[in-house]
Parts: structure tokens; C-alpha cells; sequence
């Protein structure tokens, strides 16, 4: 797998732009993510149903992860407000934060989960994007150095490594990938996971490491003229291209990658990738399936950013992609709060992940 100091770091004004969105928007981000972890309704719940049995309420099915609208988008919510609280204390309502984290990330609440989602007609809930979610969440607590953090680490652990060998189980059985923008997509899950895969492995478990690595180049190694033009579809929040490209970037040697990114995605510095580049409008923020544009937005403006650093100083396709990084963050962060909830439960996530 790539190591992280191999990439690149072409300099741009656009860090310099990050850094002061960041520093802007992380009060406005703490807030939305401190609602939304304890909203419980509107709640969508995708499960079995069972006949002669009730159906509980949120609260009642994910006694930590209740909020938010549905359970993946509360695990985002709760990983936006570690990643705040580790990184931008000084900036945040630490105390608050804190507060919430503790009463929810406890050792009862978690086994809840667990036993929610042990039982093998379970098996493919939330596969992969909550399990993702969960797993990123578990390794920004893993490699914290804070008694808080520990205990949270601890009690998401047992949930953490029933997702590991679900992935471990599903992925050498799973011929073929899931290629559309929406929760099923297998590059970002594959992408998501791995920073706490490379932490497992570290620490004498490579299972998830070595899976994710065969599985994503079994799916994408010979990929080659991937038709941009074709995106993006009407509920959209990842774009298949960049998803799949930017899961390889971290995969390969920067040389490799950028002949392998040449073949797969051709024209990148002509402009020639069909609407990769430009952002894409959203007509109705309150309808469900056409407030995930905003995170289409958000999501390319993060993996065309990813996909520069992957590439040498010099290689011309760096200055398009961070061109287009930056119009596209600009295209929909101010959606991040008092935005309609349909928008407004789930992109402070993409928010915070491109600008940290």
C-alpha cells in the first residue's frame, strides 16, 4: 500500500484557501454535527422485518447511533465531531463535544449495536458505506492519545472488527464492483477502510490490508477510457470516476499511478473528462435524492485535491484538478448549515473530510 510520504505537495494557493474555510467553518461544523447526533426524527431505517414483531423506535434500535436521519450519516456526524475535538479543540464547544461523545460512544451502547447487527440475516446491512463509516470513526479514536478517546476506541472495537471480517467474508466472493455514486459503491468503501486496515495490520492483523488491496485491483487495476461524460446520475453523492481513482492513487508508487491514472481517466489536462469538472447544480436541496448532489460536489472536489498530491510536481494535470477542487468546494459549501435536512444531515461530513 502507499505510504503517505510519498506524495507530492505542489504548491498552490488553494491550501492556503483550506485552511482559512477551515478555520471559518468549524464552529458552524460542530453545531450541525451536535444537532444531528441527537435528532432522532426524521429517521430512515433500512431492516428486516420480522412478522408479529414491532418495530422499535431509533432510539430503541441504535442506542448511540439513533440520529441524523439514518445510522451511517450519525457515524459521519460522530466522526466530525472527533475529528474537531482532536484537531480544532481551541475552535469548538470542546466541552459540549466531549459531553456527547461520552454519554453516547459507551460500552452499552455499543454492544446494542452489536447485537443489532450480529445476526447473519444482517450480514449486508450497510454494506460497505456504513461499515466504512464506523470503521474511520473507530481508527480517529484508535490513534488518539487521550484517555476519552481510549475508551471510545475501546468500546467501538468489538462493533469495528464484526465490519472487519464481514469485509473479509463479502470480498473475495464479490466478483464484480458496485460502480454507481450512492452508498453501495465499492471504491470508497475500499477507501475509506483502509486507514484503520494499515492501523490492524500494524498492529499484527493485515487481514482487512491484504483483502482490500487484492479486491481493488481485481476490480480496477486494468480499468482504462473511463467515459466522464456519463456522470453524473440524478442522486449522485460519489462520483464513480474519482472514487475509483482515488482508492488506486493510495495503492501505487506515484509514478505508477500516474500512467495508470493516464490510461483510466485520458484528457485530465486538456479538460477532456467529460463534466468531471464542473460542479453540478441542484435544483431542489429538499428532495432526498437531489440533495446528494451537494455531496457529489464535495466528494470531487476532495478527490480531485487527493489526486494532485498523488502526482509529481510538475505533471500538468495538477493545476485542472485543483482548479476544479476549488470551484467545486465552492459550489456547495455554504450548504453545510441552514440548508434544508435533507442536505444539511449528512454534508458537514464531506465538508470536514475535504478540508482537513
Amino acid at each position: 500500500m502507499r505510504r503517505e510520504t510519498e506524495r507530492a505537495s505542489p504548491t498552490t494557493g488553494w491550501d492556503g484557501e483550506r485552511g482559512r474555510l477551515l478555520t471559518a467553518s468549524v464552529g458552524v461544523l460542530a453545531r450541525v454535527a451536535l444537532a444531528n447526533v441527537v435528532r432522532e426524527y426524521p429517521h430512515h431505517e433500512g431492516h428486516w422485518h420480522v412478522q408479529g414483531v414491532s418495530i422499535p423506535t431509533p432510539r430503541q434500535l441504535h442506542p448511540c447511533f439513533y440520529g441524523s436521519f439514518d445510522w451511517h450519516s450519525c457515524v459521519e456526524m460522530f466522526w466530525v465531531l472527533v475529528r474537531l475535538l482532536r484537531h480544532h479543540s481551541a475552535l469548538v464547544p470542546a466541552a459540549e463535544i466531549r459531553r456527547v461523545l461520552n454519554e453516547h460512544l459507551t460500552a452499552q451502547s455499543l454492544t446494542a449495536e452489536v447485537a443489532y447487527f450480529a445476526p447473519e440475516d444482517y450480514r449486508t446491512a450497510q454494506r460497505p458505506y456504513g461499515w466504512s463509516a464506523l470503521l474511520e470513526l473507530t481508527v480517529e479514536t484508535a490513534t488518539w492519545d487521550d484517555p476519552d478517546a481510549a475508551r471510545w476506541s475501546t468500546a467501538l472495537r468489538e462493533l469495528s472488527m464484526l465490519f472487519v471480517d464481514r469485509y473479509v467474508d463479502w470480498l473475495p466472493r464479490a466478483t464484480y464492483p458496485i460502480r454507481y455514486g450512492v452508498h453501495d459503491n465499492g471504491a470508497f468503501g475500499l477507501s475509506r477502510a483502509l486507514r484503520y486496515a494499515g492501523y490492524l495490520a500494524a498492529q499484527g492483523d493485515p487481514r482487512l490490508q491484504q483483502v482490500i488491496t487484492d479486491t481493488a485491483w481485481r476490480w480496477f487495476g486494468a480499468d482504462h477510457d473511463y467515459p466522464g461524460a456519463w456522470e453524473p446520475s440524478g442522486a449522485d453523492f460519489l462520483s464513480p470516476a474519482l472514487a475509483e481513482a482515488e482508492l488506486m492513487s493510495r495503492l501505487m508508487p506515484t509514478t505508477e499511478f500516474a500512467d495508470w491514472l493516464r490510461r483510466f481517466l485520458p484528457g485530465i489536462a486538456d479538460q477532456r473528462v467529460g463534466t468531471l469538472l464542473t460542479p453540478v447544480s441542484v435544483t431542489d436541496p429538499s428532495d432526498g435524492q437531489m440533495a446528494h448532489l451537494h455531496g457529489l460536489n464535495l466528494h470531487r472536489a476532495w478527490c480531485w485535491h487527493r489526486l494532485a498530491y498523488a502526482l509529481a510536481s510538475g505533471d500538468d494535470r495538477i493545476s485542472v484538478m485543483l482548479d476544479s477542487a476549488r470551484t467545486h468546494a465552492y459550489a456547495s459549501l455554504p450548504q453545510i448549515a441552514d440548508s434544508a435536512y435533507m442536505v444539511e444531515h449528512f454534508l458537514a461530513y464531506y465538508a470536514l473530510q475535504l478540508l482537513s
